[in-house]
């Protein structure tokens, strides 16, 4: 298929739009655990928003990263050629993307999960045990600083992989 085509268009929009989604997805998970561990420096309830955010579940915004490299394979394959997986750019992109999911899967996205907890109980007298079944508590203040900066660093990851779409140097 010729990258002029409707339908190559078609499948980029929807890689940008992926990647936008994902890029927003992880810099707001790091401005909010920013925003909770403030919130909770204060002693007093937690505002309204940061409740809303850490209700228990899955934060599906943020998977929607998972989109952007198999609509990139999918631009390769339109691309008749044109680019390749041989181009530096497009392997940069791929290996520094591939970072940032393994680091958001492993790190920022479980370090959510025990923030849902801590805002859970954040009124209660007892400390939020571990999710990992060690019972000890956590460091509410450290898992929002770590949650904060991982999810800022990662967005920082995500802008150079799209100036390096953009630039295709």
């Amino acid at each position: 298929m010729n990258t002029n085509a409707p339908g190559f268009d078609l499948v980029l929009l929807a890689h940008v739009i992926a990647a936008v989604v994902g890029l927003v997805a992880v810099v707001l998970a790091g401005v909010s655990a920013l925003a909770l561990r403030r919130a909770l420096a204060q002693d007093g309830p937690l505002p309204e928003a940061l409740e809303r955010y850490y209700r228990p579940g899955v934060n599906w915004a943020g998977r929607v990263l998972f989109l952007v490299p198999v609509l990139g394979v999918a631009l390769l394959v339109m691309s008749d050629g044109q680019w390749s997986f041989a181009d530096t750019w497009v392997s940069a992109g791929m290996a520094v993307w591939a970072i940032v999911a393994m680091v958001a899967e492993t790190v920022l996205w479980p370090a959510e999960r025990r923030l849902q907890g801590v805002v859970a109980t954040a009124g209660g007298a007892e400390p939020v045990a571990a999710a990992d079944g060690s019972g000890q508590p956590v460091d509410s203040a450290r898992l929002c600083l770590q949650a904060g900066l991982v999810g800022l660093a990662l967005g920082v990851a995500l802008v150079f992989v799209g100036i390096l779409m953009v630039a295709q140097p």
